[in-house]
């Protein structure tokens, strides 16, 4: 696979890039893993979640907190510097059994890469991402078209989780956020660091060639 970082970008653009992408790759050429970190961003997804939204659109205008529809799954969601934000542009196929295998497989490359800090993570049932009890370590939102998928998970690194207190997390009024920072109570956890540990989970669990659905 192709591995492209885009430091710190726009969501807007960063979704540009992935669309860009997702025709090259739906032609055929090479699956691509664009890591970023957005400025400061809330998001909903496809079926909703601004009745989940805390704040007034002009308060968040006024603290640079930018708000966009998607089209990805889940509800609403946040993005800001110190939270790694993967987007695999994959071909979904027979290797990852459809789209539910590729989900959880991307929720498994969270939990290796949570268990590389010392921190035990896991799924939680009917709640996509990765939990730590009612702790939420990572979101996850998908499209696919044509087989081909297109935005992915945002795992939190750094301790800042201020963001979060604008909204509801994902509609669920029983979770708060976390982070590998608070969760291994390592401040100087390096995002690098958890880059280059989440990049080896990709190409490990990722290994074979793709196979294209029946």
């Amino acid at each position: 696979m192709n591995i492209v970082d885009l430091g710190v970008m726009p969501y807007s653009e960063a979704l540009a890039v992935q669309l860009e992408c997702h025709e090259r790759v739906r032609q055929g050429e090479e699956d691509t893993l664009f890591l970023v970190e957005h400025p400061p961003v809330i998001t909903f997804g496809r079926h909703g979640g601004e009745e989940n939204l805390l704040l007034g659109r002009a308060e968040l205008a006024a603290r640079g907190v930018e708000i966009v529809k998607t089209d990805r799954g889940g509800n609403i969601t946040c993005h800001f510097p110190g939270q790694l934000v993967a987007y695999p542009v994959f071909r979904v196929g027979k290797r990852t059994n459809g789209l539910h295998g590729f989900v959880r497989t991307l929720e498994e490359i969270v939990i290796r890469s949570a268990a590389a800090f010392g921190v035990e993570a896991a799924r939680w049932e009917g709640r996509p991402g990765v939990w730590i009890g009612n702790r939420k370590l990572c979101s996850l939102g998908m499209c696919v078209r044509h087989w081909v998928s297109f935005h992915g998970f945002a795992l939190n690194v750094g301790n800042d989780l201020s963001l979060f207190s604008a909204i509801t997390l994902c509609g669920l009024h029983d979770a708060e956020a976390t982070s590998l920072s608070r969760e291994c109570g390592d401040d100087s956890l390096s995002m690098q660091e958890v880059k280059d540990v989440c990049t080896r989970e990709f190409q490990t669990l990722f290994a074979d060639p793709p196979v294209a659905p029946c």
